[in-house]
């Protein structure tokens, strides 16, 4: 898929499951989890052990309809990397031009970490294509409002302080999309092998955003 094309299926589908679990070989499965639930956007962040080589592992190996990307990257060879592994989109919990630099090099979508109005303008000017908001549980939905009261023109997805029951109010408060971790993820399901609650979870996050008038 191009930029455009895994942009827009980013933006259709709302989602996005942060993964930073240590089992890294219970990763497929939790991820084959979560889509059963509904949530088909994964970003495997630099933090899972031997994160490219499961990117490049699982890009291959996960129905294709999983859109798999890569997180936590803080530099552009980080960002060549999981691409050349086969990551379809690239999110930072920092803004760093080069980062958005290489994405666009490949044609998939770049996500750098923004925190201040300022910082999110710049980064919107420097291609940006998802501006993550990070962290979010800081600021607040308030925040949404009021950054995109004056420039509407910005997608922001909020990462920190997004559970099962609020997705939806984080769209309602003008996010285009909404980044989850923890919540999602149980870890004491994940410990224990019992994947179907991850799949309850990714139920109910979206029923949230069906809730809230976004499907």
């Amino acid at each position: 898929m191009s930029r455009e094309k895994i942009l827009e299926e980013i933006l259709k589908r709302k989602a996005v499951a942060v993964l930073r679990i240590k089992e890294a070989e219970k990763l497929r499965r939790v991820i084959e989890a979560i889509y059963e639930g509904g949530v088909s956007v994964a970003e495997i962040t630099m933090t899972v052990p031997n994160a490219i080589q499961l990117i490049e592992k699982l890009s291959k190996k996960l129905d294709k309809n999983i859109i798999i990307g890569v997180g936590s990257v803080l530099n552009s060879k980080t960002a060549e990397d999981a691409i050349k592994a086969g990551a379809k989109y690239v999110v930072s919990p920092i803004f760093k031009k080069e980062i958005i630099d290489t994405a666009h090099k490949h044609d998939i979508p770049a996500m750098p970490g923004c925190f201040t109005p300022t910082e999110i303008q710049t980064a919107f000017e420097y291609g940006a294509d998802i501006v993550k908001v990070f962290p979010a549980d800081v600021v607040g939905m308030e925040f949404f409002k009021a950054i995109l009261a004056p420039m509407p023109h910005l997608k922001l997805m909020p990462t920190g302080g997004v559970t099962l029951a609020n997705a939806g109010e984080w769209l309602k408060a003008g996010a285009c999309a909404v980044g989850i971790g923890s919540a999602l993820l149980d870890k004491k399901a994940i410990q224990e092998n019992n994947y179907s609650i991850l799949t309850e979870n990714a139920k109910q996050i979206m029923k949230s955003i069906k809730d809230a008038g976004f499907s």
